[in-house]
């Protein structure tokens, strides 16, 4: 076990060739997941006509296995050796829907990971010698920033029930896109 790891944390594995340089939040990954992981088993875009540069299905795979690591885009983007934009293209597509269901769990995988470091730091779990932070309690307004980024459009499912704001809207959106006259 490293000097930057606890008994509860998985391993964090520095990505800088040199082993000072290893200071960033970004220079540490927790590990992809297994091949057999649920959130890998989507479903691809397949393109119809693929060219030398088109995002293939192991590419899709590669970028949803890093962005789960990393929680950032950019760099599961840059991973793969893909552009942000030609990725958002590639979601945004007809056929692409499991793909971009893919993307979104990834995504909160690695808000969850965020909230996970969070709750260690608050019970006082927190490293001694931080190597992200450069010592403990530095990167706690960061982090506390992120996660108000990350869940600020998180919604409880269990919560949206009859009478609440959101289920009525959608269900008079439902209703009137069915023809159905409400009172």
């Amino acid at each position: 076990m490293s000097d930057h790891e606890t008994p509860s944390s998985p391993s964090l594995t520095p990505t800088r060739a040199i082993a000072r340089q290893a200071t960033s939040a970004v220079a540490y990954t927790a590990p992809e997941p297994e091949a057999d992981d649920p959130l890998l088993g989507f479903a691809p875009y397949l393109h119809t006509a693929p060219r030398r540069n088109s995002i293939t299905p192991d590419l899709q795979r590669r970028f949803v296995a890093t962005l789960a690591a990393t929680g950032i885009v950019t760099q599961a983007a840059r991973s793969i050796g893909k552009s942000l934009e030609a990725l958002y293209k590639l979601r945004a597509r007809p056929g692409a829907e499991g793909f971009a269901a893919a993307w979104d769990a990834a995504l909160r995988h690695g808000t969850e990971r965020l909230e996970d470091c969070a709750l260690e730091r608050a019970l006082g779990g927190g490293f001694d010698d931080d190597p992200v932070s450069g010592w403990a309690g530095r990167g706690n307004g960061l982090l506390i920033y992120l996660l108000g980024l990350r869940t600020a459009f998180r919604v409880d499912e269990r919560a949206i029930v009859p009478g609440h704001p959101l289920y009525e809207r959608i269900r008079g959106e439902v209703l009137a896109a069915a023809g159905v006259i409400t009172r």
